[in-house]
């Protein structure tokens, strides 16, 4: 599932496309959008909301889009081929205008929503309907993380990589970041929040902010600083660990509603660990680290 920098980097790519031109032709393939016109509105502004996108266009209208676990905005150059996927898999097309201010004549750009789980439009001022249950954002000006922290503490008993998860609590991490955010503070993810060390305990809003900041402008995510290995946990079942040599160990965590691949370091990582054996519990094989397009 795409994760905050991942976002980050879609509304930036989308943003720099759209914003201060003009519609010149909308599809909303949704049925309840089916009628939907925006041609003629300018897009004021493509920004991130945790996971969420929120495209605002003229008028007080936001296209609100999430991108789920396959979803992906595409942007092309006027007559290019669309390669994003089948088009009975598109989900909206928003065409616009070459930029009018521009010094050299710039090309029209067509975005194309593909496999969106979500996508709705709201005005403008009701967008709390659609994002205003997210925590502090990890990547934008709400970024508060004294308000994180004390989200994450309210339920001292739930297992921290469940907590991570919650978009509730703080919005921006992710599956990968909260396998790799565990490996980095040195606790299982099933580690209860309240049992989580005092110096880790102050250090993790810190530190998930840091590793999204850092990421958010690469197009390969990285969280070891090494040259030839990007993460230190995740898609890395039974591969030894870069630490200890450790074989990296596989497990789904969930609340019962999802369950998630879970990798962590049976050595290097403190507390509690699944009662299933790990790597057996509906993970057969070795997950690939997930790659992000820059497109």
């Amino acid at each position: 599932m795409p994760e905050g920098d991942t976002v980050w980097q879609t509304a930036k790519r989308l943003h720099t496309a759209l914003a201060g031109r003009t519609l010149t032709r909308t599809d909303f393939r949704v049925p309840q959008y089916a009628t939907v016109d925006l041609t003629g509105r300018s897009v004021l502004e493509v920004t991130p909301r945790g996971k969420h996108l929120l495209t605002r266009v003229e008028g007080g209208l936001t296209i609100h889009s999430h991108l789920g676990m396959e979803g992906t905005w595409k942007v092309f150059a006027d007559q290019q081929r669309w390669t994003g996927g089948p088009n009975h898999q598109i989900r909206v097309v928003l065409v616009a205008a070459p930029d009018p201010t521009a010094p050299a004549p710039a090309p029209a750009h067509t975005a194309v929503g593909y496999r969106l789980p979500v996508l709705e439009l709201l005005r403008t001022a009701e967008e709390d309907r659609a994002v205003g249950h997210l925590g502090p954002d990890l990547l934008g000006p709400d970024w508060d993380p004294d308000r994180a922290l004390a989200n994450l503490l309210a339920d001292p008993a739930r297992p921290l990589g469940e907590a991570l998860l919650d978009q509730r609590n703080l919005a921006g991490v992710g599956n990968v970041y909260k396998s790799e955010l565990c490996f980095l503070l040195r606790v299982t993810p099933w580690l209860p929040v309240g049992a989580l060390p005092a110096e880790h305990t102050a250090q993790l809003p810190v530190l998930a902010k840091k590793l999204l900041e850092a990421n958010r402008d690469r197009p390969i995510r990285t969280t070891t600083g090494y040259r030839n290995q990007d993460l230190f946990v995740y898609g890395r079942a039974r591969r030894p660990c870069l630490r200890c040599s450790t074989p990296i160990r596989v497990a789904d965590q969930g609340d019962g509603s999802r369950e998630r691949p879970t990798y962590w370091c049976p050595s290097c990582q403190a507390g509690p660990a699944p009662s299933t054996p790990p790597g057996t519990a509906s993970r057969s094989g070795p997950h690939t680290t997930p790659r992000r397009t820059t497109n």
